[in-house]
């Protein structure tokens, strides 16, 4: 299926955003429209609060949240304006804390959500949170940015790390409009990661050789660190521009624990990662 339809999580600490620089460039490439979401978060008030806490200061509160994601989407309408593409922006009120619903009902009705790392610098309320919502609770993939991206999203060298597991057939499935462009597609498995029969590999190469796609076949050694320290090592030691993977967690009950190789490469990431799950 063709991307023609983005969703962008607004930086809203930042006056220039490489998740929207990238954003924006894709959905240019793509000929898709983009739209650019602003959260105003909104705060709880502690139940333990035994005083009172004026109405006045809780509206206050909210009506800044609402200005910093008004100021968020008045500088992504300026960008998008200046590239050129089909745009809109929405503002959508979570609750600190609190289900991202109204967040992941836009995440619902989409081809992609983009979302741009957590900056230590700059954190933002819920950033990590929203993510793990996106990808666990929304039904688009996810396209995370890492904050210290400078350029637009370059496909030369794609590395895909494969284990057969449905959400890395998942990813690979939603990543095809953009493995259209790549110039050299690499699918790195890690150790044993396949217990299949025939050749590991063969059958995702297979797969995507019917979509005209040429790929190389990689095994790297199992590590005693982490898979996700492995996948984004490999990935920077051979100068991949763009990782594919399946987003999980260690648990089934989850799915609500974020953990593992999925938690690890998010907060590592030197490349943007495309995951479904």
């Amino acid at each position: 299926m063709a991307i023609k339809d983005i969703l962008l999580l607004l930086d809203l600490a930042k006056d220039k955003s490489p998740a929207a620089e990238l954003a924006l460039d894709l959905a240019g490439r793509m000929n898709a429209h983009i739209t650019g979401v602003g959260l105003a978060i909104d705060p709880i008030v502690p139940g333990f609060v035994v005083a009172p806490i004026p109405i006045e200061l809780i509206e206050a509160a909210r009506e800044e949240a609402l200005k910093t994601a008004r100021d968020a989407a008045a500088r992504f309408e300026h960008a998008a304006g200046l590239a050129g593409v089909s745009r809109e922006t929405r503002i959508v009120e979570v609750l600190m804390g609190g289900a991202p619903e109204n967040f992941l009902a836009n995440c619902r009705t989409t081809d992609l959500v983009v979302v741009g790392q957590e900056d230590p610098d700059k954190p933002e309320g819920m950033r990590e949170a929203l993510i793990e919502a996106a990808l666990f609770e929304g039904a688009a993939p996810l396209l995370v940015v890492p904050y210290i991206t400078r350029t637009a999203l370059s496909t030369s060298k794609v590395m895909i790390a494969w284990d057969g597991s449905r959400t890395a057939a998942h990813a690979v499935q939603a990543a095809l409009p953009i493995l259209a462009q790549a110039g050299q597609i690499a699918v790195v498995m890690v150790g044993a990661a396949m217990d299949g029969p025939g050749e590991p590999g063969a059958d995702i190469a297979t797969w995507l050789a019917r979509h005209g796609l040429s790929v190389d076949i990689e095994t790297i050694p199992a590590p005693a660190t982490g898979i996700g320290d492995a996948l984004l090592n490999h990935a920077s030691d051979r100068g991949f521009d763009l990782l594919v993977m399946g987003g999980y967690g260690h648990s089934r009950v989850r799915e609500f624990l974020f953990g593992g190789a999925t938690r690890d490469i998010l907060r590592s990431m030197t490349v943007p990662i495309l995951m479904a799950h």
